[in-house]
């Protein structure tokens, strides 16, 4: 068992292997996969099997710079995808408590309690001041 670890040491040596893009394309092929199950569509099936080579082909490139290049650029969408999921989880879990507004200049969402009337609002990220009806 010994021997064959060291082969497989020495084959990835030098290879990117896995990160996050490969772990997202992990969970595309299987949810590809289950679809398929049920549709058994020709088109899911070659989707299915590109998404496979693709992710094999970056886990055993020697592209290092290229593959953490592709990397980052997954990250950065992922961030404002689970961002955007996250405040949208919060805005619905705290309907009655919070208000959830955006600052008209940088545009950050800001959560504030839920008071009646008109309120005069300082923005945390650019201190614009700006007012906001409830």
């Amino acid at each position: 068992m010994g021997k064959l670890r060291d082969k497989l040491a020495r084959f990835m040596y030098g290879r990117y292997g896995v990160d996050k893009l490969y772990y997202a394309l992990f969970a595309l092929f299987w949810a590809l996969f289950v679809l398929n199950l049920f549709l058994r569509s020709y088109a899911l099936s070659v989707l299915m099997w590109a998404d496979l080579l693709w992710m094999m082909s970056r886990s055993l490139s020697r592209n290092n710079y290229r593959r953490q290049l592709e990397n980052e650029k997954f990250l950065k969408v992922w961030a404002k995808i689970s961002t955007y999921f996250k405040v949208t989880y919060h805005r619905i879990k705290e309907y009655r408590t919070n208000v959830y507004r955006k600052c008209p200049r940088c545009k950050t969402m800001l959560r504030l309690p839920k008071r009646k009337g008109t309120h005069t609002v300082v923005c945390p990220k650019c201190k614009e001041r700006f007012e906001v009806k409830i």
